[in-house]
């Protein structure tokens, strides 16, 4: 199995930054791609950005194209996720995710083995 944890989550102003981490336990960190998603209030759950086993291949939606930027550094079996100019759209819980078989894509935001809990982000002035 594999634990992973969120932090980094809270409240920032528009067009502020902020950097989530997924600090992962338990299982070989490398047989996982790395997924985020975000679920804001009255919403569904929606998949964000992700990074693939070895972190050479990288996805992100479009609404957070150019904002938002994924890293995983399997030394510290960490990922991350650096946010900046953040909009009052971004307000959501963000949670990190593992995948051991994404198929034949390097990453995905189906097939998910194991959830966080989640970290809370609120952008509000």
């Amino acid at each position: 199995q594999l634990q992973v944890v969120e932090s980094g989550g809270g409240l920032v102003q528009p067009g502020g930054s902020l950097r989530l981490s997924c600090a992962a336990s338990g299982d070989s960190f490398t047989e996982y791609a790395i997924s985020w998603f975000r679920q804001a209030p009255g919403k569904e759950r929606e998949g964000v950005s992700c990074v693939s086993k070895n972190g050479e291949r990288v996805h992100y939606i479009g609404p957070v194209k150019g904002r938002f930027t994924i890293s995983r550094d399997n030394a510290k079996n960490t990922v991350y996720l650096q946010m900046n100019d953040l909009e009052p759209e971004d307000t959501a819980v963000y949670f990190c995710a593992a995948v051991r078989r994404p198929g034949i894509a390097p990453c995905t935001y189906s097939r998910v083995d194991y959830w966080g809990k989640g970290t809370l982000v609120t952008v509000s002035a």
